[in-house]
């Protein structure tokens, strides 16, 4: 397993990270299982947000995996548990108030067993937002110990920006979605300055990638395999793009899915890809994945295959 320093922190991160946002139905035995095959592949890097769970209810995936896990102290400090909040299910809307912050943090913590949460991010953009209230709710869960280090999920380079006017503590993280068939964020540079190619610019999130490098921000990458139409690992929709994976998985002893997080974690930015898998197999599949390390040419094969032109 590929791991690398956390800019800003003190964790040693596996770049292949566990989401648990699809854990609410399964059972202790289930949720240890997928927890125990992860940390057996070296993933120690579990994803939460207080809105996973059924219907309006919040906090319930969070509250599933303690509950299952129940992990002692000297556990606990084994892994690196990190959620998200900012989101109301009822409606929906975005709610970055002080209150808000503080309230479904604690909640967090509490769902969690835990005294502490070592990433906390802002879930999707608050439109709404005041940076001042944001800093206020990082600065009291920060000194307080109830957070070691914060961040923020969709967010783009001018978003982030604001949030930084008012902040005290650095960003560490932005989790994004990003796969090969949606890959506009790491697309956008090949295409600059090339007539007609508008379509492959981010409209929303321009120069994302280079901005979170240059200022130390991991990028997450959520929905690693999926594409509009599904799943695109053996989906006739991406013929191309299967024949690419299937022959690059047979060369490197990998599966398709295993090639297609290679993929991600080539490039220079150390993304970590977020599995939202409840199988065992699927996290070991990413995991060989990782291990490998395409080259220049098989990275922009893969990138063709998928729909990217390169000029």
């Amino acid at each position: 397993m590929k791991r690398f320093e956390m800019p800003h922190t003190d964790i040693t991160a596996p770049q292949v990270m566990l989401g648990m946002m699809r854990i609410a139905e399964k059972s202790d035995e289930q949720v240890r299982a997928l927890v125990g095959a992860a940390r057996d592949a070296g993933v120690d890097f579990f994803d939460h947000a207080d809105i996973y769970g059924p219907g309006l209810s919040t906090h319930g995936c969070e509250r599933r995996f303690a509950e299952a896990m129940a992990l002692s102290p000297a556990e606990r400090e084994q892994i690196t548990l990190q959620t998200k909040v900012g989101i109301i299910k009822d409606g929906p809307h975005y709610d970055f108030s002080y209150e808000h912050i503080v309230a479904e943090t604690e909640e967090s913590l509490r769902a969690l067993d835990t005294e502490y949460i070592d990433i906390l991010l802002l879930h999707r953009p608050d439109p709404l937002v005041e940076p001042e209230e944001v800093a206020r709710a990082f600065d009291h869960l920060v000194s307080s110990g109830k957070v070691r280090h914060v961040g923020v999920s969709n967010h783009t380079p001018a978003q982030i920006d604001l949030l930084r006017t008012a902040l005290a503590q650095p960003l560490t993280a932005n989790q994004m979605q990003l796969s090969l068939p949606h890959a506009a964020i790491l697309t956008e540079g090949i295409h600059a300055n090339t007539l007609g190619s508008a379509a492959q610019i981010s409209p929303d999130g321009a120069g994302t990638v280079e901005y979170c490098r240059r200022h130390g921000i991991t990028l997450q990458a959520w929905s690693p395999y999926r594409s509009p139409s599904g799943a695109f690992v053996g989906n006739p929709d991406y013929p191309e793009l299967n024949r690419a994976l299937d022959r690059l998985a047979e060369e490197h002893a990998v599966t398709p899915t295993g090639i297609a997080t290679a993929w991600l974690t080539r490039h220079p930015a150390q993304i970590q890809v977020v599995l939202g898998t409840t199988q065992p197999s699927r996290v070991q599949e990413a995991v060989d994945g990782a291990s490998v390390t395409l080259s220049r040419a098989e990275w922009f094969e893969l990138l063709r295959a998928a729909g990217h032109p390169v000029p």
